[in-house]
């Protein structure tokens, strides 16, 4: 493993690993431990109690976060006719149907979200094995594949953020950036954290919020006292 350069070593040692502080003190902490000299995106990851090998217990959604995250999306809609119209007029950065199919075959990929609306599924189906791996099929559970084209393309301009369990039962999403305010950060968090308790599969037992930690791009993790967020108040 690389070593850790020296900021982030005196960093980490402001830090109490096995101790979870309240949200404030948490973001606080992150602030002050980002070592880079660019604007770090600062991240939550969550243990979840869930047994991802079950069908019924792996999460996957999106969430609305109400201060953004500090980067604009390029999204991309697969869509024809008024749909097409629509989906230009409300941001979209490239709008199209075979003719952005042969190009995303041939290694184009500058964009960040795909959207596409139902009827165009059939033809954007021939892209799986790129799109797969890279996480960016649309999908209907994440609001992705719809024919409200314009509504979607808002919303992740606005600050929408897609999530999914991995295969230990984890859920990493940025909530900003170093540079946002505290409160910010705390209110992107608390929605995160809702939208996950609220999420929370039926067949999961026991501990549902195992662990809540946030860190910046390049600084240590901070666990987090679920309990002084916000949302689950």
């Amino acid at each position: 493993m690389a070593k850790k350069g020296k900021k982030y070593q005196e960093a980490a040692k402001t830090i109490d690993r096995a101790k979870s502080y309240p949200v404030s003190e948490a973001i606080d902490l992150v602030k002050k431990a980002a070592p880079a000299k660019f604007d770090e995106t600062v991240e939550v990851a969550v243990k979840l109690g869930v047994d991802v090998k079950k069908a019924d217990q792996q999460l996957r959604g999106a969430v609305v976060l109400p201060h953004g995250t500090g980067k604009t999306q390029r999204v991309l809609v697969f869509a024809k006719g008024e749909k097409a119209k629509e989906a230009e007029q409300a941001g979209a950065d490239f709008v199209g149907e075979e003719d952005l199919i042969n190009k995303i075959q041939q290694g184009w990929f500058d964009f960040d979200v795909i959207v596409a609306t139902p009827d165009m599924m059939g033809q954007v189906g021939k892209l799986g094995r790129v799109l797969g791996p890279k996480g960016l099929m649309p999908n209907p559970k994440t609001g992705t594949v719809t024919f409200e084209v314009a509504k979607a393309v808002k919303e992740i301009k606005a600050g929408k953020i897609e999530y999914r369990t991995d295969k230990a039962g984890n859920i990493h999403a940025p909530i900003g950036k170093v540079s946002f305010g505290e409160e910010a950060l705390a209110e992107n968090l608390a929605m995160i954290i809702d939208t996950l308790q609220k999420a929370k599969p039926a067949a999961a037992k026991g501990m549902y919020m195992k662990n809540v930690s946030i860190s910046s791009t390049m600084g240590p993790g901070v666990k987090v006292d679920v309990g002084t967020i916000g949302a689950t108040k």
